[in-house]
């Protein structure tokens, strides 16, 4: 069976790795939109990012990870500056993250997403400072990565899903549909 990740994010390898083994990874070339309804957001963007591959297989997966807070949606950071902001904004509050995920089983698309609710630690401007420093969240929507352990208070729902892929309910839509 070919199975093709529609994603160059290194989460993403990892997680999709619990379902299949052996997969391909293809660079997507979609332009992804930035606003809108978190939910409607990510879902579309996964689908653009999955419909942009060409390449023939039996399973493509596509996924896009929105973090959003009061109705602004925090994508990935253009520079430091634009993360430590991020950071700041979300700091203390808690946030939704939403992945979209599209799948391509056999020629049938499904596409959904997931969403977890995560609480950030208030943070002082050097630890923020300090947060994007050491660990570079340039490649990560909202600027941090919950797997880093450092600016998470708690969260509510599927770990994986903030970290970037929505593992149980992936499974469950690709056993439906294989």
């Amino acid at each position: 069976m070919k199975v093709i990740l529609a994603s160059t994010s290194p989460r993403r390898k990892e997680l999709l790795k619990q379902i299949f083994p052996v997969f391909s990874v293809v660079s997507p070339s979609a332009e992804e939109a930035e606003t809108g309804d978190p939910k409607t957001l990510a879902v579309e963007n996964a689908v653009k990012k999955g419909r942009s591959v060409r390449e023939e297989c039996d399973v493509l997966l596509s996924c896009d990870t929105v973090v959003a807070l009061d109705g602004k949606i925090y994508g990935k950071p253009k520079d430091n500056f634009d993360a430590v902001k991020m950071l700041t904004e979300l700091s203390g509050k808690t946030h939704s993250v939403v992945s979209g995920v599209y799948l391509k089983i056999n020629g049938k698309e499904v596409s959904f997403y997931e969403e977890s609710f995560v609480k950030m630690k208030k943070l002082t401007h050097q630890e923020i400072v300090d947060y994007v420093r050491t660990y570079r969240p340039l490649d990560k929507a909202g600027a941090y990565g919950i797997q880093d352990e450092t600016v998470v208070e708690g969260y509510e729902g599927e770990y994986e899903n903030i970290v970037g892929l929505p593992i149980a309910k992936t499974r469950r839509a690709i056993e439906r549909n294989l």
